[in-house]
């Protein structure tokens, strides 16, 4: 998307034949340049197909304050039914634009087309209009008690707007995760400042003109572009009149942020790393376990926060698991995101790539068996310059690696057997992250045993990334703090004020 004039669409301004795309900040309903521009590549190649604008703590500055007077202006007068109403427009300006979203998040991301058509575009719309939805109709509590001179008194729960919202957002599922928390803190009042990654702006971007043309008051929707410590983030996190902050992301950017909250007592909600665990038992559905398992490890080039890298198998099955797994994982297509047959893109960044090859090397050395994969494949083209390296899977290692312990977020899962449910539940919960899990089994005794018993926020069973909106999402341990979706999500972006009326 490129911004050239405050009020330019993104398609007339791409027609500059000779400038390198912009893409500016959005604050208070304009397009606005920040003092510093730095350069986004495209994780295909590695060429620059972006200047973005840098916001200083100026631009955040007047962000915050344009989402301050919004809440106070006619956003802040509007009744649900209204602010329902327009969240929909928005939604719908999504899909209208669906073709624009879908171009601007695969230039950003590298994803295959079809995967960002399936998933990242629609759920991105729909949490628009879910959260709406579930604002329009949750309700709050009533009771009522006696008093000592008998007339009794009843009490009643309204909520509030908890004010200004601080977005941060990651670049795995840039549209998807960014509405996922916009959409339920506009819905109940809230106005926001958005911090995109700075690997993948554009769709936060774009949203700023999908906004204005649903009519949303100006100050209502913020995005602000930049990087985390001494920059951007670090000045949204920071700034007092920021009243509550969201975030998905790596456990140690949450920490930093949670000490910045920590100043004015505001509160978090943190989606952070997962090491995640699938359990597969001998009397699985076998053909299920494996199509679930590759797409649980390898679906966006394992970029996914619920994404497997511990697989665990009953040893009767290990053997035949493994196999099939590097059958799986040696037909997935790399290749350009517009070409059907790709299966699997890119890396986001070269800077990323260093850090998965270096979990690569570090196997090998610690003497894993490679059964396929471990370094970079063979691109043609300008591709050869991308974020590009193989699916790998390995064997022959134990919980105790850094392998096993460490989120490394790449296309990659050590496989390990085991031999009682006793053991491997002890073995998925000797870890640090706490975020997901998926069982595969027949029994359905067992598969309720082990959900219980796995310490993570959401357990699948016979599935994967089957997600209900309406119900929570959030990590236990250094997973995450705070829970999301459906009503949780209002806990999190309102406040609940108890009205006491004494008859």
């Amino acid at each position: 998307m490129l911004i050239t004039e405050p009020q330019a669409s993104a398609q007339a301004a791409s027609s500059s034949a000779t400038a390198v795309k912009q893409i500016k900040n959005f604050i208070n309903g304009q397009y606005v340049a920040g003092q510093q521009w730095f350069d986004k590549r495209s994780p295909q190649n590695n060429a620059v197909i972006a200047r973005v604008a840098e916001a200083s703590r100026a631009e955040v500055d007047a962000a915050v304050v344009a989402a301050h007077a919004a809440l106070h202006g006619p956003w802040g007068r509007m009744t649900i039914a209204q602010r329902v109403d327009l969240l929909y427009a928005v939604a719908d300006g999504i899909t209208r634009r669906f073709d624009d979203f879908l171009a601007a998040e695969v230039e950003d991301t590298g994803k295959p087309m079809s995967l960002a058509r399936h998933v990242d575009i629609p759920r991105g719309a729909a949490n628009f209009k879910i959260f709406a939805d579930v604002v329009k109709n949750v309700p709050t509590e009533f009771f009522e008690m006696p008093t000592p001179d008998g007339t009794g008194a009843i009490n009643y729960a309204m909520r509030r707007p908890v004010g200004v919202v601080g977005v941060i957002c990651p670049w795995n599922l840039p549209l998807l995760l960014m509405t996922w928390k916009v959409g339920p803190a506009l819905a109940c009042g809230n106005t926001v400042v958005v911090k995109p990654s700075e690997e993948t702006p554009q769709t936060a971007a774009l949203l700023g003109e999908v906004v204005n043309a649903a009519g949303v008051p100006p100050g209502v929707y913020n995005v602000v572009h930049g990087f985390g410590p001494n920059s951007t983030g670090e000045f949204l996190t920071t700034h007092r009149g920021v009243n509550a902050i969201t975030f998905t992301g790596e456990t140690r950017t949450g920490a930093a942020i949670m000490k910045a909250a920590a100043d004015g007592a505001r509160p978090v909600s943190l989606e952070m790393g997962g090491k995640n665990a699938a359990i597969v038992f001998a009397d699985c559905d076998f053909n299920a376990a494996i199509e679930g398992t590759l797409r649980s490890c390898f679906a966006n080039c394992g970029q996914v926060c619920l994404g497997t890298e511990r697989v665990y198998v009953e040893r009767p099955l290990f053997d035949r698991f493994v196999a099939a797994l590097k059958k799986g994982a040696e037909t997935m297509q790399l290749g350009r995101p517009e070409d059907p047959a790709t299966s699997m893109g890119p890396l986001i960044s070269q800077e990323h790539r260093d850090k998965v090859l270096s979990y690569y090397k570090k196997a090998k050395e610690l003497g894993a068996t490679i059964v396929t994969g471990g370094g970079i494949p063979d691109m043609p083209g300008d591709l050869k310059n991308g974020a590009w390296v193989q699916p790998t899977i390995w064997t022959g290692l134990g919980d105790d690696s850094v392998i096993a312990r460490e989120e490394i977020f790449g296309p990659c899962a050590l496989v390990m057997p085991f031999d009682t449910e006793e053991e491997v539940i002890r073995r998925a919960n000797d870890n640090d992250y706490g975020l997901a899990t998926a069982i595969w089994t027949t029994n359905l005794s067992r598969a309720h045993r082990v959900a219980a018993a796995i310490d993570v926020g959401i357990a699948w069973v016979n599935s994967w990334f089957l997600r209900d909106l309406r119900t929570s999402f959030g990590g236990a341990k250094q997973s995450g703090i705070g829970r999301e979706g459906g009503v949780h999500s209002l806990d999190f972006y309102t406040e609940l004020k108890n009205v006491c009326v004494k008859l």
